[in-house]
Formats: C-alpha cells, sequence, structure tokens
C-alpha cells in the first residue's frame, strides 16, 4: 500500500475486511501518511466506480472472500486472483498455505517492477520498513507448498460433506459450497475445477450459550478439534467470532467417518444437556 500510495493517495476498498486491514486503512494511514479511503459495496460496481477520485485514487482493495484476510480462507490452489485479473495479490501464508499453524507469514505476488521498487535501496516500502521474511521460515514453506494442493483437496471435501450431513441434522449451516448459498454460483464460476469450495465453515446456534455448548462438547466430550482462532490447521479448529456463530476450519487427521462419529457425539451431548 505504501508503495503505490503517496501523501494525499486515495484508496477505495472493500467495506467487509479483516478488521486489522479496515483499522489500518481507517486510523493509522490518514493519521501517518494522509492517506485516505472511501469503503464500499465491493459487489456494486457503480459504486465502486462513483468512489474512484482521478489522479488521487492509486489502490482498489478487497478480498476475495472476506476475512480473515485476503485468500486465506481458500488458498490459490482453490481460488487464483491473478487469473481473474488483480494486479497485485497478497497472500496470507501462516493458514493454509503452511499448514502447520506455527509460523507467521505473507507473500506478495505482482509485476517485476513493483517488487523490484519495493526492495529499492532508497525508496523501497520493503527495504526500508523491514518485512523481510526469515530465511528458515521461508525454507519450512518451500516444503510445504508442493503437497498444498493435496491437502486443500482433503480440507475442502471433508468440509463440503460436513456441511452437507450438518444441513440434513436440521443445523443452520453457513457454506459457499451449499447451494443454497447466496454467492455460491458466483464462487463455482470463480474457483479453480477439482478443488471444492474451502475448508472453512459456520454453523449457527442463534445464541453465545448454545455456541459456548457446542464448543465445549466438541472439545471435552469427543476431542473434536481444538478452541483455536487460526485456520488451515491439519485438526480441525473451531472459535466463536460473533455471539451464536461458530466457525469451523476443517481439518484432515483421522477417517472422516471417525470424526464424524466425534461431531454427533458432541451434538447428542448438547441436546442432552439442553433436556
Amino acid at each position: 500500500m505504501l508503495q503505490l500510495c503517496s501523501s494525499g493517495g486515495h484508496v477505495v476498498a472493500s467495506a467487509t475486511l479483516y478488521g486489522g486491514t479496515h483499522a489500518l486503512l481507517t486510523h493509522f494511514l490518514p493519521r501517518t501518511c494522509n492517506i485516505t479511503t472511501t469503503f464500499v459495496d465491493i459487489t456494486d460496481h457503480e459504486e465502486v466506480k462513483n468512489a474512484i477520485v482521478e489522479i488521487r485514487t492509486k489502490v482498489l482493495f478487497f478480498e476475495s472472500i472476506s476475512n480473515p484476510t485476503l485468500t486465506t480462507t481458500l488458498s490459490p490452489m482453490v481460488l487464483s486472483p491473478a487469473r481473474l485479473s488483480a494486479d497485485v495479490v497478497v497472500h496470507s501464508m501462516s493458514k493454509f498455505i503452511s499448514g502447520g499453524a506455527d509460523v507467521v507469514a505473507g507473500a506478495v505476488c505482482g509485476p517485476a517492477s513493483l517488487l523490484n521498487s519495493m526492495m529499492d535501496l532508497h525508496q523501497g516500502s520493503l527495504m526500508l520498513l523491514g518485512p523481510t521474511m526469515n530465511a528458515k521460515i521461508a525454507f519450512e514453506l518451500s516444503e510445504r507448498i508442493p503437497h498444498l494442493g493435496l491437502r486443500m483437496k482433503e480440507h475442502c471435501l471433508r468440509a463440503m460433506e460436513y456441511a452437507t450431513r450438518m444441513k440434513k441434522m436440521g443445523l443452520r449451516v453457513v457454506y459457499p459450497g451449499l447451494e443454497d448459498h447466496p454467492q455460491h454460483h458466483l464462487l463455482k464460476s470463480m474457483a479453480k475445477k477439482g478443488y471444492g469450495f474451502g475448508g472453512l465453515l459456520c454453523v449457527d446456534k442463534e445464541s453465545e450459550e448454545k455456541a459456548n455448548r457446542l464448543m465445549h462438547h466438541w472439545k471435552n466430550s469427543s476431542q473434536f478439534g481444538l478452541i483455536a482462532v487460526s485456520l488451515g490447521y491439519y485438526e480441525t479448529l473451531h472459535r466463536r467470532p460473533s455471539p451464536g456463530l461458530v466457525r469451523m476450519s476443517i481439518g484432515y487427521t483421522g477417517t472422516l467417518e471417525q470424526k464424524w462419529s466425534q461431531f454427533e457425539r458432541a451434538i447428542s451431548r448438547t441436546m442432552d444437556s439442553i433436556l
């Protein structure tokens, strides 16, 4: 962002962004760099067009699937913004790409001219501000990327299977792989064939109490996953990002049926505790 925008610059951004990115654009950049942002409904092309300020607007910033960040929820195996004409793509490599929830890393992909300018000795934001990846982390990631495709296929396959079965159980499930999701057909038209719809889904339990009870039984009664804020781990992770809503990052350890039996056991315990 700082490489593309100077003082007085302007950004048009999606209104639904990762919280840290929203804070950066709303508070930090205006205060420290005199860079302002207009937030828009990114699906409304007319609104986007009207928000662009001639000469001043330097960046159109949005996430391919909103929150937690950019293609984090899908990885480039499922959705490749570069193939959809994005000029610059930012990836979090700490989640699905890493697969181990044990590194903090990111990647900027774009034209060589931009990346070279970011590393310029005198004016490069990458060179002067220091966000350079640790060499050991870079090596570890290079060893994991070759099997990213295999991992993503299993994440997505299980997420789709779980979402389908949960829906049949009467649970309120949010997953773009389900045909009743409002943007199912949009993602289907954009995603790479053969990799599914991502490894992330949500269960709406309608109240904080019910959501907490479900996560308690998942972790303590049936050992179905872990309560954690990360994503893309080989074990299923779940957390409550808002009251009533349980977010699940579906893992691939054990067999699908073994893990599903753990899930069902937790659901039955939840119902027993209500009765």
